[in-house]
């Protein structure tokens, strides 16, 4: 069974408003460019498909993109933008669900492969992505760098949004690498609402290392989907896998 949470109704319901600033056009419109070129003329895999903030646009490129998701009721919101015909979807875990045929992209972004929350499931997620790649073909994840360094001494929490209708912090535990994201999201009659969502971070080096695992080399590593350079300053990444033409 999968460690992630499952994401509930009223959290699907609420998941395109809650994420709202994912969807402007500043932010999409350079991430459907990087995964579009990626892409080319073949099809294209999202592992945590969700609501389809990717799949649709991504699909009104012309690239045919199917999905895996876990939660059905964030499958249920996908539905109601477009059928199953446009975006196929199949209800399961990221990790271990198999998509029939090949695809020249698999892409898994907005930091969701923490949601798997031990190694070895996050290392059957980059073997899953390998066995789905047509010799050639690219894996891409979205993933943040885990902000543990600007924590004073005895310090286990740190703000990523602080605004009048969020406000969101992290904690850590450095010893088994799990997180906690905390969200304090202000309702239309002036209360606030508190969640969870639970999460295991992982470093580039890591993630180079699982991909190694799953018999994928690098193909690059970028600060954001303008291909910034990556720095010890990034607070996140944008990494690139191939799987060799030739299996080795």
């Amino acid at each position: 069974m999968t460690s992630s949470d499952l994401w509930d109704a009223g959290t699907a319901r609420r998941y395109d408003e809650s994420s709202s600033q994912m969807f402007r056009p500043e932010v999409l419109g350079p991430t459907i460019d990087f995964l579009a070129g990626l892409a080319g003329t073949g099809r294209a895999l999202e592992f945590a498909v969700g609501t389809g903030r990717l799949a649709i646009p991504l699909t009104d490129r012309g690239v045919p993109v199917s999905g895996i998701e876990l939660s059905e009721p964030m499958v249920e919101q996908l539905r109601r933008k477009v059928p199953a015909s446009e975006v196929p979807v199949l209800i399961g875990d990221m990790a271990t669900a198999r998509v029939p045929g090949e695809f020249s992209l698999v892409y898994l972004v907005f930091n969701t492969i923490g949601n798997l929350r031990t190694q070895d499931e996050q290392v059957e997620c980059f073997r899953n992505a390998a066995r789905h790649l047509a010799p050639g073909g690219h894996f891409v994840i979205e993933l943040c760098v885990p902000g543990i360094r600007r924590f004073p001494p005895g310090q286990t929490a740190v703000p990523f949004e602080v605004t009048a209708a969020h406000t969101g912090f992290d904690t850590y535990d450095m010893t088994t690498q799990q997180g906690t994201s905390h969200h304090y999201s202000r309702e239309s009659d002036g209360s606030y609402r508190y969640s969870t969502s639970n999460f295991r971070y992982i470093w580039p080096a890591e993630c180079d290392l699982m991909a190694r695992l799953a018999g994928l080399e690098s193909a690059g590593r970028w600060a954001d989907w303008m291909r910034s350079p990556f720095t010890s300053d990034s607070d996140g990444h944008i990494s690139v896998w191939r799987k060799p033409d030739i299996d080795r």
